[in-house]
């Protein structure tokens, strides 16, 4: 009788279905796969067969469900199968490997009765087949619904960081327009000067990114970017005249280092001066009360170096390694989303370049955006 088979060579079923589980790539059996999971479906089939024996149907039927599926998660069976599908979720196993370990113990059976010439009823093989079915089944089921939550998650957590990404950069074009918009009442300027350029660069910056943001939706790849070929010091006194602006409204002091005039870029130059633009605005709001933020951008041999320098209070080595996650924020100034630096991170990166920093605690910290270096062919640039 196979309850009796089972019983008396379960502790070689269990070796063989572990060294089973074991060849699979990259998969071996933990202690809580081999007490939680398979062992306890063993008992519940060594019961279940037992109880057929003696007549107790009703008996069989409570233990591990009926052949038809009708009566789901009101067996042992289910409730275990239930929580080792969760298990294995955790374990980082996929719905086959589910699935694989039921048939593993049932291959188990299979061989040894064959090596040991064992002959097993038909209404045996029949009983052995509904427990592996409604145990595949409650395990598959509770995998899948376990791993669709957390997928959903996963997607309402990347639908919220990009709608994040939008606000910030949003509020950011905006409080640039609105301080050039300050600083034309309060001057009494006209449009057409530097001031001016920043206003028109701000209302450019918001259709940039409302088309970007819509382009995004039809697209999952995200951006495309919109490479051209710009010189570096163009694009630095650029930046200049934003950043200024910012820095006289904080009283901080903001120096900009003369750039070699021939040094060109090619890249996406709205991303890049929101990357550099995120950057300044963070050394002004982490820097010393009337602190001191420097830009410098130079030749580095073929790469060209944007660095961004402040001299606050400087990060830990354990916040610098985590400030480039969304919604971060190492400081004590909680204001924002914690979203600027991810921003510049993922805006240099798709240009082809690294953002890095370098901190000492006390001493303040310098962020380092490293691009290639565009070469005209058709000239020889001096660094």
């Amino acid at each position: 009788m196979m309850h009796l088979f089972l019983a008396e060579h379960r502790a070689e079923l269990e070796r063989r279905y572990r060294d089973k589980v074991a060849r699979r790539p990259l998969r071996l059996p933990t202690e809580q796969q081999l007490q939680h999971g398979i062992p306890i479906f063993l008992d519940q089939l060594i019961r279940t067969l037992q109880a057929e024996e003696a007549g107790k149907m009703t008996q069989s039927l409570a233990i591990s469900g009926p052949a038809d599926g009708s009566a789901r998660g009101t067996s042992e069976l289910a409730n275990s199968a239930t929580m080792h599908g969760g298990q294995l979720l955790t374990l980082g196993y996929s719905v086959s490997q589910v699935v694989h370990d039921y048939g593993d113990l049932c291959q188990s059976v299979s061989d040894l009765a064959v090596l040991m010439e064992e002959q097993f009823a038909v209404e045996e093989f029949r009983t052995l087949n509904r427990c592996l079915d409604n145990g595949i089944a409650e395990a598959v089921s509770e995998f899948t619904q376990r791993r669709d939550v957390l997928i959903a998650n996963e997607q309402a957590l990347a639908l919220s960081q990009r709608i994040g990404y939008f606000a910030h950069e949003l509020r950011n074009h905006l409080g640039t327009a609105s301080l050039a918009v300050a600083a034309l009442k309060q001057g009494g300027m006209g449009v057409t000067g530097a001031t001016g350029a920043v206003l028109e660069r701000s209302l450019v910056g918001l259709r940039t990114l409302i088309d970007r943001s819509l382009a995004e939706v039809r697209v999952e790849a995200g951006l495309t970017l919109q490479r051209s070929v710009f010189f570096l010091s163009n694009f630095i006194n650029e930046l200049r005249y934003s950043a200024s602006l910012e820095a006289n409204l904080l009283h901080c002091t903001l120096i900009v280092e003369e750039v070699a005039p021939l040094l060109q870029l090619h890249a996406d130059q709205d991303l890049l001066l929101s990357a550099v633009g995120n950057l300044l605005q963070n050394a002004f709001k982490f820097g010393v009360p009337n602190g001191t933020v420097v830009l410098r951008a130079y030749a580095n041999g073929e790469r060209i170096r944007i660095e961004v320098e402040d001299n606050g209070a400087g990060l830990s080595p354990e916040a610098a390694d985590d400030m480039f996650l969304p919604f971060t924020q190492a400081g004590a100034n909680k204001t924002g989303l914690g979203l600027g630096l991810s921003i510049a991170w993922r805006s240099v990166e798709a240009n082809g370049g690294n953002l890095s920093v370098e901190s000492v605690v006390g001493h303040g910290c310098v962020f380092i955006i490293d691009l290639p270096r565009h070469v005209d062919s058709a000239a020889t640039f001096a660094a």
